[in-house]
């Protein structure tokens, strides 16, 4: 009956403070734009006041982070309001949400240790917060600050869910259920997909949006092209896959299956080749785990005996690819360039600028500038790199690409690791999805023209090192009988493993 007084009390309070303010901005004349972000902003903060009483066992902010993950599947398609080079959609403002609820709930609870020992991949988060400080910094040489500042706005919204669902999804049952909001996401996304390509309709946030009726069949879904919806695929088809296999429904498995051969289907549609490639080789690799030991150990000795010798059967694809690089001059001036020489001329330009920076990088979101200003090579007026390794080489230098490529790999073969010890189906198709995605994504990351603005990349990347961080804490449990943290505290009497 108190608590029902003091939240009455509280609504009441808040009510005449955000009808003031209201009634502040229509005097003032603040534009609609900056109204409904200043709206947007205080109803966030009086939320938070109004369920600060349910938060204290986290429960709020689970909910709140499984609806979060919803809105990245949506893009821009729900709610887009441009204000300079800043733009607010229902992602973004779930996000500070969610911030906001997560913070009340620490100061309520004061448990940021207990959330922090909790985590099994704190090397990673700690990279990626290097990450962002380093970017940070390379605005000290960065020919366009502004640039730059939006470029690490991007970064820094991926590293904050990363975070967040660091501190959220830390049992399997979350992770389940992560697991099951990205299939039925990617389903919805998938028919829109269809919508797209049958009946030439396009949503608004796509750049073929009243464009030339030849080009309004390529399924886009929510994304700006059917590029970033063709990478999205790459990962969204081994979900399908790995949830099937452990599903004992013949109609769920039957479905999932059914959504992974559309998804095949509709990255066809798209035309790109590099995302088909990343399924390709993402199938091969499962296959691959899949195997018997001793025939796992014949296939690498294959492989490895046709890797050595293959420049003497390869030849002639190392000579087409050379000719990507040098040949630009048979082609005439007044014509475009094949979109293949075109990718290997920013390349060429990337590396150059890399060079000239001693390495550093040119300036966190500079590279478009640079490739605008600066072109060494014909690119055709194409100012993104459209290679997302490339992307972090150029903007932020040889060192981080190298940190993100350790923690990639670290990513898989942990997986890989965790995986053979596992024999829950389930649980197995968790770490299969990560793995090939992970395999999948590395293919088709050269589709888009830029990764850093494509939200369910750090989605995936946020279920991925959730993943690792909880089964390596399930893990450790089962074999010693407590945590980390209790090792940590009591070092004397922690358990050597025997391998």
């Amino acid at each position: 009956m108190e608590r029902n007084l003091i939240m009455a009390k509280q609504a009441s309070t808040l009510i005449i403070l955000l009808s003031s303010l209201t009634g502040a901005c229509l005097f003032l004349g603040v534009k609609f734009e900056y109204f409904i972000i200043f709206m947007a902003v205080w109803l966030t903060v009086c939320l938070c006041i109004l369920f600060k009483p349910f938060t204290n066992n986290g429960q709020f902010f689970r909910s709140v982070m499984y609806f979060l993950v919803m809105t990245t599947f949506l893009n821009q398609s729900a709610l887009s309001i441009h204000v300079g080079f800043f733009s607010l959609f229902l992602y973004r403002i779930v996000l500070i949400a969610a911030l906001m609820v997560f913070i009340v709930h620490l100061v309520s609870e004061k448990r940021l240790s207990h959330y922090w020992n909790q985590v099994q991949t704190k090397e990673i988060l700690l990279f990626l917060l290097f990450w962002m400080i380093y970017g940070v910094i390379s605005l000290l040489w960065a020919k366009s600050l502004l640039e730059g500042i939006k470029y690490l706005f991007l970064l820094g919204i991926g590293i904050l869910f990363i975070f967040l669902a660091s501190f959220t999804f830390t049992h399997v049952s979350r992770l389940l259920l992560f697991q099951k909001i990205w299939i039925i996401m990617s389903i919805c996304l998938i028919l829109i997909g269809f919508v797209n390509h049958f009946g030439h309709i396009q949503l608004p946030t796509s750049t073929l949006y009243g464009g030339p009726s030849y080009k309004l069949s390529y399924p886009t879904a929510v994304f700006f092209n059917q590029n970033d919806f063709a990478t999205f695929l790459s990962i969204a088809i081994f979900f399908f896959i790995t949830a099937a296999k452990a599903s004992r429904n013949v109609g769920s498995k039957t479905m999932l299956i059914l959504f992974a051969i559309l998804s095949v289907y509709l990255i066809h549609l798209t035309e790109s080749r590099a995302s088909l490639l990343g399924v390709i080789l993402g199938c091969l690799v499962y296959l691959f785990i899949h195997l018997k030991a001793r025939v796992k150990k014949i296939t690498v000795m294959v492989i490895g005996i046709l890797a050595l010798f293959s420049p003497f059967y390869m030849g002639g694809i190392f000579n087409k690819i050379q000719t990507l690089f040098t040949a630009y001059h048979q082609y005439p001036t007044n014509q475009p360039l094949p979109s293949n020489v075109v990718r290997a001329h920013l390349l060429q330009n990337t590396f150059h600028y890399l060079i000239d920076s001693f390495g550093f990088g040119v300036g966190a979101g500079n590279i478009p500038v640079y490739l605008k200003e600066r072109s060494i090579y014909d690119i055709d007026q194409v100012y993104e790199v459209h290679n997302w390794l490339a992307e972090i080489a150029g903007n932020f230098g040889i060192g981080i690409l190298l940190g993100y490529i350790t923690m990639y790999s670290y990513l898989f073969f942990t997986l890989y690791k965790l995986y053979k010890r596992q024999t829950n189906r389930q649980y197995k198709a968790l770490l299969e999805a990560g793995m090939m995605g992970l395999v999948g994504f590395a293919v088709s990351s050269i589709s888009p023209s830029s990764v850093s603005n494509l939200y369910f990349h750090w989605v995936f990347l946020a279920f991925t090192i959730s993943t690792v961080s909880v089964f390596k804490r399930k893990n450790h449990l089962m074999f010693t009988g407590r945590s980390p943290r209790d090792k940590s505290r009591k070092k004397s009497q922690s358990i050597t493993l025997k391998n």
